[in-house]
């Protein structure tokens, strides 16, 4: 127990702050008709309770394990994967969900964590032993799979997050600009190939964010009153549960997609800023734990991790004010979902592993 103090604080500090902003977000847009709808509040914090769980579990579990059995730990991924395929359930026409009883799972969540691990492994692993080249070619055929797995479902949003975490770790092991610039182009062909695999609704939702207004009652209607929402609750906000477009329920997918526009509407900018404070507080400690990291395993990652986020928080707040396509990535910490959640934290605690464990702490 006298570990629990040497755990990095600040970082979980601002983690625990943007639960906090996340479940009053979510309280607020509970109420209908002045009563109070519990569901999806409750599992929310049932999910939270399991997230902390795991966090300090593995915050006390020694990472380096992973580094032993990530082969495992990424067939293992495969084989889910696969079954998410054949006997998954299809919600707003991804079938990316598996029903275990009343308890729905995203595997892919979890997915994108095992990657993080496979590839600081496996990257790891190789660098004294192959060029960077081959290191490269080999890891886009071992990415290759889930990502044509993770499209099949199809889910665009989460392979461009584990395609950039992918990319951001190569360029940590030092890639060069040439080939980073033949990477890109695979990268973009890649992804592009997952157009074929997307539902007709998934294809407007691409080339209607430029301009949503052509389509303003459809594919373009969940961008506009996000926009809308964000841009009304100018310094101070409306305050908690005074947000039209949320509480008259004008902004859809409020508790998931578009759970920065009710912040930004109710709190207002001094709200979102209070959120991004805290975002950066994440992503500095996250960086000082990986530069600290006592091995090339830890440091990256502590990086992937750190990728990972960073591209969430990019992606959702981009589809949140029109400069994204709406793509289904939730906003780590803030956003409704279990299974989201529950991964996000637990990679919080892999780091804090990172930092009890680095050169001078604890083995």
């Amino acid at each position: 127990m006298r570990d629990i103090f040497k755990l990095d604080w600040i970082l979980l500090g601002a983690v625990f702050l943007l639960l906090a902003v996340g479940l009053l977000a979510l309280w607020s847009i509970s109420f209908e008709d002045n009563a109070f709808n519990a569901g999806n509040f409750q599992k929310q914090i049932i999910s939270v309770v399991i997230g902390i769980i795991l966090l300090f579990f593995f915050s006390f579990y020694d990472y380096r394990i992973f580094n032993s059995f990530s082969t495992k730990l990424y067939f293992a991924m495969l084989a889910v994967l696969v079954a998410v395929i054949f006997w998954g359930t299809t919600v707003r026409g991804t079938t990316g969900w598996i029903g275990i009883g009343a308890l729905r799972v995203q595997p892919v969540e979890a997915a994108k964590l095992v990657l993080i691990i496979f590839l600081a492994s496996f990257l790891s692993k190789k660098k004294n032993q192959l060029s960077i080249v081959v290191r490269t070619i080999a890891s886009i055929v071992l990415l290759f799979i889930p990502i044509f797995l993770i499209l099949k479902q199809p889910d665009f949003g989460s392979a461009a997050i584990i395609v950039g975490v992918w990319t951001c770790l190569l360029l940590i092991c030092g890639i060069n600009a040439k080939n980073m610039a033949i990477l890109f182009v695979i990268a973009t062909l890649s992804l592009s190939s997952g157009w074929f695999l997307m539902k007709n609704y998934q294809k407007d939702r691409l080339v209607n964010f430029i301009k949503p207004e052509r389509d303003p009652q459809g594919s373009g209607y969940n961008v506009i009153q996000s926009i809308v929402a964000v841009g009304s609750g100018g310094l101070t906000g409306k305050g908690i549960g005074h947000g039209s477009q949320s509480q008259l329920n004008f902004l859809p997918e409020k508790h998931t997609d578009f759970i920065f526009a009710v912040i930004s509407e109710e709190l207002g900018f001094f709200g979102a800023a209070f959120v991004f404070v805290l975002f950066g507080i994440i992503f500095y400690r996250i960086k000082e734990i990986a530069k600290k990291a006592r091995d090339n395993f830890g440091y990256l990652l502590a990086v992937g991790v750190l990728a990972m986020i960073f591209l969430q928080v990019l992606v959702n707040v981009g589809m949140n004010i029109g400069l994204m396509p709406v793509t289904g990535v939730p906003l780590p910490f803030l956003s409704y979902g279990g299974s989201s959640l529950v991964a996000i934290l637990a990679s919080i605690g892999m780091v804090e592993s990172i930092h009890l464990r680095k050169a001078s702490a604890i083995d």
